[in-house]
């Protein structure tokens, strides 16, 4: 019974791997269809982009706006402070030695200034929903051509 069943009423689409899944239709009217779909898939990936592009730049723009004042306030900081801190040193040793050690002090914050906002750069992502949308299309055109 089984056997009858197989071959009279219930579709197995191994016993017809040949069949088209869209009979009614030609093949120019197929063509059509997947072009029109493929262009219109294109334009709404560009579009993720551009927004994915917008946030990231929004980001990367506010990580550098976070370096540049931390390294303009460490320069004015590191002029005013170091003539006051050399000043102060200077009375207990030698001149030059007091100004090369504010220098040092003071090179060590911007650095650590820097290193907080480049960290802030390496947390970035590169438009992740776009890729995961792109991996969503390509399996989609990948089904579409079976």
């Amino acid at each position: 019974m089984s056997d009858a069943a197989g071959s009279h009423g219930i579709s197995d689409v191994s016993a017809r791997p040949t069949e088209p899944k869209r009979a009614d239709r030609s093949l120019g009217e197929l063509f059509k269809e997947m072009t029109s779909e493929l262009g219109e898939l294109f334009r709404q990936e560009v579009q993720l982009a551009k927004v994915e592009a917008r946030g990231e730049v929004k980001r990367s723009a506010s990580a550098a706006a976070a370096i540049a004042v931390g390294a303009v306030a460490g320069l004015l900081f590191l002029t005013l402070a170091s003539f006051a801190l050399a000043e102060l040193l200077d009375q207990a040793m030698n001149r030059a030695l007091a100004f090369a050690i504010v220098a040092v002090l003071w090179g060590i914050a911007a650095a650590v200034l820097i290193s907080m906002g480049r960290k802030k750069l390496g947390e970035m992502q590169g438009l992740p929903e776009t890729k995961r949308s792109l991996e969503e299309d390509k399996e989609w055109a990948k089904n579409l051509k079976s």
